[in-house]
């Protein structure tokens, strides 16, 4: 069914791939190779076919994403960024290719014997991982009336009720077109990546100050709120579940090694002016008849180097990336995925939390004043204690009282927590007394229960683990019933003991996979 709603390999073709990655995001497509997200961008709009190719993306990168065709990367697995992000936009992605290397300061990319230029045309598969060169014909998805028929067929006997994963109002009402019963993960870091957000959460994440970081997210606040406003509006009548802030902080910045590589051409361009510079007064003392002779031309170089500088080399820009780069290296952690993230960032942040609770809120009550039919669900993630539930829901608590009393209504929401830590799980009979839902997060939950981190386990051993039968299936695909299956049942069941009305659900990638 997935493979029928994007865009497929024209089925005549049998062409040999250059390399295989995994499979990521469904779908095929064919492009410009491009090494960073702002060519993708220029290129894109000017109406050529792009695919992105990375080492690995970061959230700056999306402004790429929306204007590629398809994404590559040499790193990664089918949760990295670029997996979830091109998965969530519908659009073709290879993750964990590691055949290829890229360089991006030559602007190519090699396997084996073949060397990729920037501008080269591939062909991605997102539904088998291969790499093509040149341009593959595609055959184009279509809804079909038989699709459409298969799918009432499935609702008539249906036990479990299909959300969808949407970040946008557009996203729900394309679910919704789909059938999809509400949005069971909407997740808020989505929501920040956009072009005209980001360098606002840059400059919460870099304030030094509560003051400074307040005043960026006071700037936040309204976007979030028509963000949700138009989602709830999209989602009239159905639930939609909101994930408070998930990622670390760092995510949102660019790496380490980006900002020192632009860091020193910027000292070497700064340097190289310095010395054009110097030329026409060091060509004066050194031969005079000369100088007359170009002295128009370097008078108008003279100008043209100080335009330069004003529009391109500000005297504060270098110390704008150090600053960055600081941050980034103070944020840097050894296991970010086990690190500041999550629950743990909205406890050591308040205002962060605060800002996404007051604007699922107030986003509520505008729409109710409307009329809007609306069912929102507020949900903690990567919580592990009951006390750190409980310190989100007294945020809750407080910020739902403000908004009763300024707007006059009394928002109806529920309140629950993400179950993706496996504490979470043996606790989840207490976690109930104050969550009205779980949902399990099966990716994070399988791989703190297996002890595998899925981009590595996936791009080095879990082939051969299920090829000689030591794992029947991937359990990143496929849900391991005997282990992660076993423990589930287990935080139901204390679950339901405690509160015997806790709604269930799974937001992993396992409930594409029943």
């Amino acid at each position: 069914l997935e493979q029928l709603l994007v865009p497929q390999l024209a089925p005549n073709f049998h062409g040999k791939s250059l390399a295989q990655g995994l499979p990521a995001s469904p779908g095929a497509a064919s492009g410009k190779i491009v090494f960073d997200a702002d060519t993708a961008e220029t290129r894109g709009r000017a109406g050529e076919k792009i695919i992105l190719v990375r080492e690995e993306t970061k959230p700056e990168d999306i402004h790429g994403f929306f204007q590629a065709q398809g994404i590559l990367t040499s790193r990664g697995g089918k949760t990295s960024h670029a997996a979830v992000v091109a998965r969530g936009m519908g659009k073709p992605c290879v993750s964990g290719c590691d055949q290829i290397v890229i360089n991006d300061h030559l602007r190519n990319a090699r396997i084996g014997e073949t060397t990729l230029q920037e501008g080269d045309v591939i062909t991605i598969d997102g539904g088998t991982g291969h790499v093509y060169a040149g341009e593959v014909p595609t055959v184009e998805a279509e809804f079909s009336e038989e699709m459409a028929t298969l799918l009432a067929w499935a609702d008539e006997v249906a036990q479990l009720k299909v959300m969808a994963n949407a970040d946008t109002p557009d996203d729900a009402l394309r679910a919704r077109e789909f059938g999809a019963m509400g949005i069971g993960l909407c997740r808020t870091e989505r929501m920040f990546n956009s072009t005209d957000r980001l360098p606002i959460v840059q400059e919460m994440i870099l304030a030094e100050t509560q003051e400074d970081r307040q005043s960026a997210l006071d700037r936040l606040l309204p976007i979030q709120r028509a963000d949700f406003k138009g989602i709830f509006k999209a989602m009239k009548g159905l639930p939609v579940t909101v994930r408070l802030l998930d990622p670390p902080m760092h995510e949102f910045l660019p790496t380490a090694a980006q900002l020192e590589l632009e860091i020193a051409h910027l000292h070497q361009l700064r340097d190289t002016i310095k010395g054009l510079e110097d030329l026409p007064d060091t060509l004066k003392l050194l031969n005079p008849k000369l100088y007359q002779q170009y002295a128009d031309g370097l008078t108008k170089l003279m100008g043209g180097l100080g335009d330069f500088k004003e529009s391109h080399l500000e005297e504060d820009v270098i110390g704008k990336k150090e600053v960055i780069l600081k941050k980034v290296r103070a944020l840097a952690e050894v296991n970010p995925m086990l690190g500041h993230r999550g629950v743990r960032l909205g406890i050591t942040y308040p205002e962060i939390y605060s800002m996404q609770i007051k604007a699922i809120l107030e986003a509520a009550a505008l729409c109710a004043k409307q009329g809007v039919e609306i069912y929102p669900e507020i949900m903690v993630p990567q919580v592990a204690t009951v006390e750190e539930l409980k310190r989100i829901h007294s945020y809750v608590q407080r910020i739902h009282k403000e908004v009763n009393a300024t707007h006059g209504i009394n928002v109806k929401f529920k309140f629950g927590s993400m179950l993706e830590v496996v504490r979470a799980c043996v606790r989840s009979g207490r976690m109930a007394e104050t969550a009205e839902f779980f949902s399990f997060g099966t990716n994070d939950l399988t791989q703190a229960t297996f002890s595998f981190s899925r981009e590595d386990a996936e791009n080095k051993f879990l082939p051969s683990y299920t090829e000689t039968g030591i794992l029947e299936d991937n359990p990143f695909e496929v849900l391991d019933i005997k282990g992660v299956g076993q423990l589930m049942k287990m935080a139901v069941a204390k679950g339901r003991l405690t509160n015997p009305d806790l709604k269930i659900g799974i937001c992993g990638e396992h409930g594409g996979h029943p």
